[in-house]
C-alpha cells in the first residue's frame, strides 16, 4: 500500500484523493448515506474514485459556469503551452488552481447529495431509480471527460507543433 501512495502525484491527491475523503467524510457526517471505508487499502480506490468524480464536475459543469459569467477568463491555450516550457512554476499554479475548482465542485456535490437524501425519504421512487441513474450519470460524466481530455491533447499538439515552425 505504501508504494502505491507513494506513486501518487501531489496533483492526483490534492484534486482527488483529498476531496474524495472529504466528500465521503462530508456525507457521512450531513446524509444518511455511509461511505466512509473500514479497509485502507479500499478506502484509498473509493476515495480516489469519488475524488474523481467530483473533480470531472468541476471541470465539466462548474468551470464552464463560472467562464461564462466572468468570474474566470482563460488564457489563450497556445499561450499556456507556450509559457509552460519555460516557467516551471506555471504546472504548480495551475494544479493549484484545479485543486480550488474541485473544492467549489466538492460542496455543490455534497449539496446535491444532502438535497437527495432528503428528497428520497419523501419520494421512495428516488431510491428504486437511484442505482440507474447514477450508473447512466457516470457513464456520460466519464464520456464527456473522456471528449474533453481528448481535445485538450488534440490542442496541445497543435499548439506545440504550431511553435515549432513544423505546422
Amino acid at each position: 500500500m505504501k508504494e502505491l501512495l507513494d506513486k501518487l502525484s501531489s496533483y492526483n491527491v490534492f484534486n482527488y484523493l483529498l476531496p474524495g475523503v472529504l466528500f465521503a467524510t462530508f456525507v457521512d457526517g450531513l446524509t444518511s448515506f455511509r461511505i466512509l471505508q473500514k479497509d485502507i487499502a479500499v478506502g484509498v480506490f473509493v476515495y480516489y474514485f469519488l475524488g474523481s468524480v467530483v473533480s470531472r464536475v468541476g471541470s465539466l459543469f462548474i468551470e464552464p459556469v463560472l467562464r461564462k459569467v466572468g468570474i474566470v477568463k482563460f488564457a489563450p491555450y497556445a499561450d499556456f503551452v507556450r509559457v509552460s516550457k519555460t516557467d516551471p512554476k506555471l504546472d504548480v499554479l495551475s494544479e493549484a488552481n484545479n485543486m480550488y475548482r474541485t473544492f467549489c465542485s466538492l460542496m455543490i456535490c455534497v449539496g446535491v447529495v444532502s438535497l437527495y437524501d432528503r428528497a428520497s425519504s419523501s419520494w421512495p421512487a428516488l431510491q428504486k431509480a437511484a442505482p440507474t441513474v447514477l450508473i447512466a450519470g457516470l457513464f456520460f460524466l466519464y464520456l464527456l471527460s473522456y471528449k474533453k481530455q481528448t481535445a485538450y491533447i488534440s490542442k496541445r499538439i497543435e499548439a506545440s507543433t504550431t511553435q515549432d515552425g513544423k505546422l
